[in-house]
């Protein structure tokens, strides 16, 4: 279904995935509102639970003005990996650190089906969105056609909505997509990651000088997210940025 100018607005979600979709919607007036991590009744919607809260590591803005990666004690506000070699992606922010709670919010949305629960990340992610141009456009991370076709819905492209709708910012779900299945990433080390997910996006329009951000749940090694932004370079976009629900993080990094 397309809306407002083809690409760049409007949206693809399988019949199936609408239905599934309305019917959550549906389910979540009717009910109690329910903490996104465990499932208690709370006070207000799209709000966790103390327990579930004080799980939670909220990384903000803080950490590389980049990459987002917590620096420890020190006064630059690069990595050292980003002053070597300034990364495709100009800036990179999660609203909170990968962990039990983070994991289990993701999975419930991605395979729970619990539709609601992309409005309650992009309540946290709306706020790190920053200072960008107001007709930057929201690009989702996509999703192979047989795996959309199989789930009913792309959970980035749900996140990318709610963002879209909090922030005044279009939505571009068509303008990327991905040209053929990737196995998944899960247990492949970073060059093995690079090698899976290279050459596996293409854009159906040219996006010149446009600033793009990409919207995901989750970002380990950032492999897909480095190869969408390949994609979107090359086809002339000008400054990309990274927006997820949570990231890993390992060891903090030591700038002199």
């Amino acid at each position: 279904m397309v809306h407002r100018g083809g690409l760049w607005s409007g949206a693809f979600v399988t019949t199936r995935g609408w239905i599934v979709a309305g019917g959550r919607v549906i389910l979540d007036f009717a009910l109690p509102p329910r903490c996104p991590g465990c499932g208690a009744i709370v006070e207000a919607i799209h709000s966790f639970c103390p327990p579930c809260w004080t799980s939670l590591n909220f990384l903000g803005n803080s950490g590389c003005v980049t990459c987002g990666i917590p620096l420890a004690a020190t006064d630059s506000g690069t990595c050292a990996a980003c002053l070597a070699r300034p990364p495709l992606i100009a800036r990179t922010r999660a609203a909170v650190e990968y962990g039990d709670i983070a994991r289990t919010v993701a999975i419930r949305l991605k395979y729970g089906r619990k539709i609601a629960l992309a409005k309650a990340m992009a309540r946290f992610m709306a706020p790190l969105l920053g200072d960008i141009p107001a007709d930057a456009l929201l690009v989702p991370v996509p999703l192979h056609r047989r795996r959309l076709a199989s789930r009913g819905f792309n959970q980035s492209l749900l996140v990318a909505r709610e963002l879209g709708r909090m922030r005044g910012l279009e939505v571009a779900p068509r303008l990327l997509r991905r040209t053929r299945a990737t196995p998944p990433l899960k247990g492949m080390n970073f060059a093995e990651r690079e090698k899976t997910v290279r050459g596996a996006f293409a854009v159906r329009e040219a996006c010149d000088g446009r600033t793009l951000i990409l919207i995901d749940d989750v970002l380990t090694t950032g492999s897909t997210a480095n190869a969408c932004a390949r994609t979107l370079k090359r086809a002339g976009a000008t400054h990309i940025e990274l927006l997820c629900w949570s990231r890993v993080v390992r060891n903090p990094i030591f700038v002199a």
